[in-house]
């Protein structure tokens, strides 16, 4: 059986957090249902922008918004400060950059 660990002994990682952080990254490219359940889930529980909730499932704001529709949560929408406001637009600056 292979440990997490005999990848940094064979050098093909410096540490057991960065297997780890790629294996996850591997896995939620290969399971897309799993990102969605994740940004839905950060969306209800960590007060996740609609915004970052879409980028961290690969689907558009609108998208996302249908599907956080869908399971029954209620939209959180408008911003309260001018900092969440200011992050929200880089979000979403992001998430535009990276669309074809």
């Amino acid at each position: 059986m292979v440990t997490l660990q005999d990848f940094v002994e064979a050098r093909l990682y410096p540490n057991v957090d960065e297997v780890v952080r790629d294996a996850v990254r591997h896995l939620l490219r290969g399971r897309p249902d799993l990102r969605v359940r994740l940004a839905i889930h950060r969306y209800r529980t960590e007060d996740l922008s609609l915004a970052k909730a879409a980028s961290l499932a690969g689907v558009s704001w609108a998208q996302m918004r249908d599907i956080v529709l869908e399971h029954g949560i209620p939209l959180r929408l408008g911003l309260e400060t001018l900092p969440e406001t200011e992050q929200e637009i880089e979000a979403l600056r992001a998430y535009f950059q990276t669309q074809p």
